[in-house]
């Protein structure tokens, strides 16, 4: 499907003149002799851009141009002036139009405009898709996606929230175990509870001890007081214990206990505590084979895994890219008082191309230094980490999951392509498909 252009002027040979060059362009163009007609055809839809004479019988191009961006905002408006009212124009652009040219058109200017305003209004209206998805998309507790496996992600999280199971929480650094967590707390009957978490690896066995369970005063040298523990603060809430694969056997032998009864001593006390407390526990390690190891016990780790999540890696859903930036997006746009629209469709291109071995936390960590380094509205390729500035050998390619669906390899495929042609139009057209068509694919959920 080619754009759709709409040409106004009451001068016939202007017009004509106008729409055939735009025309052989590869633009499909109306005409309109003034700004009531103009305003007829706009209201019947699918116009992309609007090119209109200023000084016209009736309504003029101006009054044209406010009641077109009152309706449609954002709309490529291009004003054409004679000399003796280029003021006019300039006070037009002031009110939203995208540009203005004096008579006699330069036909080669106005082809450089035109491509230049239906490629900015087609990645604002791409950035507002993606923020539209971004609310449709974004579920529990700040986790964003719609990709098969997120949803069933998601599934798991709202059967297993409202019980008291413990969860074993599995995956590679970085793809967003924590907030898996707190959805989970979220939607629990805990919710107005405390939720504790304890990153277990950041500590050594005897500190880990003391965190976890508390101390008695004089428990050990520099133990001045006594001091609760995550398991007291937590109680009647969640206690989330990251990186549950770094703890040695001694802990894990007391950690089985109070999963098991329920109670605990501080360390150096001799009173025993009772405690409830709700146990959601994260690895990025293979847990059977620490087992096998003789690293992990066999009885704590089924005591933990109870229910087990696994949260795939951003190369297996990278259906989700597009939601991610757009929210990183915006989140770092404001943090540094910056106003980006949108990315480019190449730069989305890169994005689609790239592994992501530090998974969610490496792109938002590549939104974040794009948004430090752009100096225009859009996001260019130029703008990203020089890891994606230089993926080159992927253009043209597109790495599709083989364990999604067919309807999300098709999402994938229409997304690179879109980035690899740089417009939707051209890439509907490799596709074998209409526009709209293209267009309703990428939005469907």
């Amino acid at each position: 499907m080619k754009f759709k252009l709409l040409v106004v002027d009451d001068e016939k040979n202007i017009r004509e003149g106008l729409a055939a060059s735009l025309e052989m362009d590869g633009y499909n163009t109306v005409c309109a002799a003034s700004g009531d007609e103009a305003w007829e055809l706009y209201c019947k839809g699918d116009i992309d851009l609007v090119i209109t004479d200023l000084r016209m019988p009736g309504m003029d191009g101006e009054e044209l141009m406010r009641r077109i961006l009152a309706e449609t905002p954002g709309l490529p408006v291009i004003i054409l002036t004679g000399h003796g009212t280029i003021e006019n124009a300039v006070s037009a652009m002031h009110d939203g139009a995208w540009d203005f040219l004096t008579k006699p058109v330069n036909l080669d200017h106005l082809a450089i405009l035109v491509k230049r305003a239906l490629e900015n209004r087609e990645l604002v209206l791409r950035h507002r898709e993606l923020e539209a998805d971004l609310e449709r998309g974004r579920l529990l507790s700040g986790m964003i996606g719609k990709s098969t496996v997120m949803r069933k992600v998601f599934d798991t999280i709202n059967r297993v929230a409202p019980t008291k199971a413990s969860v074993l929480i599995t995956g590679e650094s970085g793809v967003g175990k924590e907030l898996v967590a707190d959805a989970i707390h979220e939607l629990s009957p805990r919710k107005g509870k405390p939720m504790v978490k304890v990153h277990c690896a950041a500590l050594s066995a005897n500190l880990l001890e003391s965190e976890l369970f508390g101390h008695e005063k004089g428990a050990f040298t520099g133990a001045v007081s006594r001091r609760r523990g995550r398991f007291e603060l937590a109680n009647g809430g969640t206690l989330f214990l990251d990186e549950i694969g770094e703890i040695d056997q001694n802990i894990q032998i007391k950690l089985l206990r109070v999963l098991q009864e329920r109670q605990f001593e501080r360390v150096g006390g001799e009173e025993t505590l009772e405690t409830d407390v709700r146990i959601v526990a994260a690895t990025n390690k293979d847990l059977k084979a620490e087992i096998e190891k003789g690293n992990f016990r066999e009885d704590l780790y089924f005591r933990l895994n109870v229910v087990s999540i696994h949260v795939p890696p951003l190369r297996e859903r990278k259906d989700d890219i597009p939601l991610m930036a757009a929210s990183f997006l915006k989140e770092i746009a404001a943090e540094n008082n910056k106003t980006i629209e949108g990315i480019h469709e190449k730069a989305y291109a890169r994005l689609y191309a790239y592994d992501w071995p530090g998974n969610i936390r490496e792109l938002r960590n590549c939104i974040e230094s794009a948004v430090v380094m752009c100096r225009k509205p859009i996001i260019a390729v130029d703008d990203l980490p020089p890891a994606l500035q230089s993926s080159s050998d992927d253009e043209g390619w597109v790495r599709v999951p083989l364990d999604c669906t067919l309807e999300e390899a098709e999402k994938i495929i229409i997304k690179a392509a879109i980035g690899f042609h740089k417009n939707k139009t051209k890439a509907a057209e490799v596709l074998g498909i209409g526009r709209k068509t293209l267009h309703r694919k990428i939005l469907e959920e």
